[in-house]
């Protein structure tokens, strides 16, 4: 990825920061893009500490003036995106029933429109050079129905099929488009569902209350795991594969 200019959003920790980082090693030139400007300069100053380039541009995604500013930002500052990487993403527990409407507009907001809006403005640029690439950061909810997780995966099978009709519009310029989903992933996100200490242990081995059948090969995810899959499919190695969900969990949800 020597000379590529790689914008992540949802990167001042989790999974987009580890997306970062492997892009970053892999010689892409990074910019950093979350609303945690506090969040977003650890993160440079971590990949900048391990000899990456990157640069950090603080930004709200669900402001579509923001969104248009900071993209502004990035290619004068560094240059044409050539990949784009949707990482952000919020999660509000609760049933469907009781989720209130703040929780909804609030998923929904981060994880689907804030999918949009950034794709939409990045491949409008993409578009006139013919080339490029995107990868959206779903999860393997947005196929299989999960207790509590009503708005969150509502919010990433929008932005799954968004992603895909996107990818086949754009195709005929060189430019793919496809999805990583994650299923539990060793992160605040996900630690931040677990009651007490036995978490870990329920989320690998599953809750038939839940309807959850575990993680067949017996660990959660790395961050570094996801990322791995997130760069295979921004790279040439890649180059013709669009359209595509990559399942990132260990077996979690059985193939399907």
């Amino acid at each position: 990825m020597d000379g590529k200019i790689a914008l992540v959003t949802g990167a001042a920790g989790g999974i987009g920061a580890a997306v970062a980082h492997a892009l970053g090693a892999r010689g892409a030139t990074v910019a950093v893009v979350d609303r945690d400007a506090d969040g977003v300069l650890h993160t440079v100053q971590k990949l900048t500490a391990d000899g990456v380039n990157a640069e950090g541009f603080p930004a709200d995604i669900t402001d579509r003036t923001e969104v248009g500013h900071v993209i502004d930002s990035v290619e004068q500052r560094l240059g044409p995106v050539d990949h784009l990487v949707n990482a952000a993403g919020v999660l509000r527990l609760a049933e469907a029933r009781h989720l209130t409407d703040e929780d909804w507009d609030a998923t929904l907001a981060v994880n689907a429109t804030g999918v949009f809006t950034m794709s939409r403005a990045v491949v409008n640029r993409m578009v006139p050079r013919g080339r490029g690439a995107i990868v959206t950061v779903a999860s393997n909810a947005a196929g299989t129905a999960r207790t509590q997780m009503a708005a969150y995966a509502a919010s990433k099978a929008a932005a799954t099929m968004f992603t895909k009709c996107l990818g086949l519009e754009v195709a005929r310029h060189g430019i793919r488009c496809n999805v990583v989903a994650p299923g539990s992933t060793d992160t605040p996100m996900l630690s931040s569902m677990w009651q007490d200490g036995s978490g870990r242990r329920t989320t690998i081995a599953g809750r038939p209350d839940e309807y959850r059948v575990g993680i067949p090969l017996g660990k959660l995810a790395m961050p570094s795991d996801i990322a791995a899959a997130v760069a295979f499919l921004l790279s040439d190695e890649a180059g013709h594969i669009t359209l595509h969900s990559l399942t990132v969990d260990g077996g979690a949800t059985l193939g399907v």
